[in-house]
């Protein structure tokens, strides 16, 4: 990785604003110069552009930016890693106590990013959940969103209106404990948010508009979409095992019970189907009971 030969001053930095760029000549320019604007009444901040492996013209579009923006840095990751992968390496290079992120694609109202630095004072984490009066939303991506979210409520024990807003602000110190967990895919943002909200961090959900992308999107809804899904599982494991695999448990203890009643009142007698789901159903109750145990033993957070 190369990174830019200008750099903010060596002041106490408050805010580091990380733009993943994979492709994006044709926004990063604008999207630039909004975030510059909205960071201007923040004295103290640092914008840092990871560009992920671009294979268009975003290297030549950012070189120029430097020049312009006396507060821009340019970390370049030789091929591209990931939006998780982007994220991580800004994190990793920020000096700022709070880290803001956003994209490089126009999609989001960076004009309200003090807002929510601002807000992020008294929490531990700010989301812009994409709930506002304009959102421009693929209806291909509603239905498994609306599943994903309602999983994800379920897990942290509250609504949760935006599973993996791109524009957020958290506290570096906080978030830096999670690094281990965090992929470097776009499921970055889910994993985030399901690990602060079941680790009991404060966590503020802040309605805002999104806009239709310019340029390609990078999503593939089928494969991305199950790549939540495992990754949502697997995080679930970790932070709350019991919430996560209680609907399963429960299934199972109910499928046990019919199938036992069946047999007694019906078949009058025992039946290997019974004898499977009880078994199913104790061995799963006991790997959750044991990862429980685990969780709450660690106390990694």
């Amino acid at each position: 990785m190369a990174a830019s030969t200008t750099s903010p001053s060596d002041a106490v930095l408050t805010v580091s604003v990380i733009l993943p760029c994979y492709n994006e000549e044709r926004s990063v320019e604008a999207t630039l110069a909004v975030v510059s604007e909205a960071l201007a009444a923040i004295p103290a901040h640092e914008i840092i552009v990871v560009n992920d492996g671009s294979t268009d013209g975003s290297a030549a579009v950012l070189e120029v930016m430097v020049a312009r923006f006396p507060t821009l840095r340019v970390i370049t990751h030789e091929m591209n890693k990931g939006y998780g992968a982007a994220l991580k390496t800004g994190i990793r290079r920020a000096r700022g106590n709070l880290i803001a992120i956003t994209d490089a694609d126009g999609t989001y109202p960076n004009e309200r990013l003090a807002e929510l630095v601002a807000r992020c004072a008294n929490q531990d984490m700010v989301v812009g959940a994409r709930t506002g009066p304009n959102v421009t939303y693929s209806k291909l991506r509603a239905f498994p969103k609306m599943f994903l979210r309602t999983w994800i409520s379920w897990i942290a024990r509250r609504h949760v209106p935006d599973i993996n807003s791109g524009m957020r602000v958290f506290r570096r110190d906080v978030v830096s404990k999670f690094f281990g967990v965090l992929p470097d895919s776009f499921s970055f943002t889910i994993t985030i948010t399901l690990a602060m909200l079941t680790t009991s961090h404060l966590v503020e959900f802040v309605p805002i508009d999104y806009a239709a992308r310019v340029g390609n999107s990078k999503i593939k809804p089928i494969e991305d979409t199950m790549r939540f899904i495992k990754i949502i599982l697997r995080t679930g494991v970790y932070f709350a095992p019991v919430r996560a695999f209680m609907p399963v448990v429960a299934a199972l203890a109910a499928a046990t019970a019919i199938s036992l009643g069946y047999d007694v009142f019906v078949l009058d007698d025992l039946t290997e189907r019974s004898l499977i789901l009880f078994l199913a159903g104790l061995n799963v109750g006991m790997f959750v009971l044991i990862a429980d145990m685990i969780d709450k033993r660690t106390e990694r957070w």
